[in-house]
């Protein structure tokens, strides 16, 4: 098996495009559902957030993960494996640590149409299927502490403030540190603009660590307007140059760029750049 290839991104930033895309060309494939996050979580199960540190990456959890790895390549047949888990934006320092061989793929996009994004996933019904592809990539051992907190959460309640900015007791997507008091203090539009930006500013903080050569950035709004070209820089980056078939990337639209942030409204949208001002502007949003 070469280089496993990690995709990093928060939610809604195209890393499910970006990693359909890259398992399109032969010689490239991944887990027959979204995420792994429970793999990635085995050893650390009952850490409250996402934020893993590198100290935390044991070698019984390096095993553990380059075994299921091994188990992809073994089972498509391929040389490289594609990993996407939006939570490991906010921990890559201990994702290098339990796959120090991987190759990077890192895409942002614009904090505000991310935001807008993710509020109708908070809002999104349970999705069954979803669900069920996800449980059967839990290990056999966590079942039991997964099962128990998933009827729990399935029992969380979402309500409304007095002005209509819509605050939950459920949590959707990486688990932040201080959650709690996160979720006292904020709106959900304000609580997905700030999970973005936890994610972006702990990637970047990683990222810092990690030989540049390892890692390749590309924005969702750069990949989307010319993605054919994008998967070919890819492609040289990972070491298999070769001419883009067209099929590859014939499901990616350009169309919601920027329609998020226009949803948002002049107002909300002045209000949550203030909130996370800096990261945007790192990336040119703001």
């Amino acid at each position: 098996m070469k280089h496993p290839v990690i995709i990093i991104g928060s939610p809604r930033s195209g890393t499910n495009i970006l990693r359909d895309v890259l398992t399109s060309v032969p010689g490239y494939a991944t887990w027959p559902c979204d995420e792994i996050n429970l793999i990635w979580r085995h050893g650390n199960r009952a850490y409250a957030s996402d934020e893993f540190t590198p100290d935390m990456a044991t070698p019984e959890i390096g095993r553990f993960v380059g075994k299921h790895f091994a188990r992809i390549a073994r089972t498509y047949d391929v040389p490289t494996v594609v990993e996407k888990t939006c939570a490991n934006s906010l921990r890559v320092g201990f994702i290098d640590a339990v796959v120090p061989t991987a190759r990077y793929l890192f895409i942002h996009r614009d904090g505000m149409d991310v935001a807008a994004s993710a509020m109708q996933r908070w809002h999104a019904p349970f999705d069954f299927g979803y669900t069920k592809a996800k449980v059967k990539f839990v290990p056999p051992s966590d079942l039991p502490y997964y099962g128990t907190r998933f009827v729990a959460n399935r029992l969380k309640v979402r309500g409304h403030d007095a002005d209509g900015g819509q605050q939950t007791n459920a949590w959707w997507g990486p688990k932040l540190d201080g959650q709690a008091e996160l979720q006292a203090t904020h709106t959900m539009d304000e609580l997905c603009a700030l999970q973005w930006q936890r994610c972006v500013d702990n990637s970047e903080r990683d990222f810092a660590q990690i030989d540049p050569s390892r890692v390749h950035r590309l924005t969702y709004e750069e990949f989307v307007q010319t993605p054919a070209e994008h998967l070919g820089a890819i492609l040289d980056f990972l070491g298999t140059p070769q001419d883009v078939d067209p099929a590859w990337v014939a499901d990616v639209k350009a169309s919601s760029v920027g329609k998020g942030r226009a949803s948002l409204g002049e107002a909300r949208v002045a209000r949550l750049t203030e909130l996370v001002r800096p990261s945007l502007e790192r990336y040119g949003y703001a």
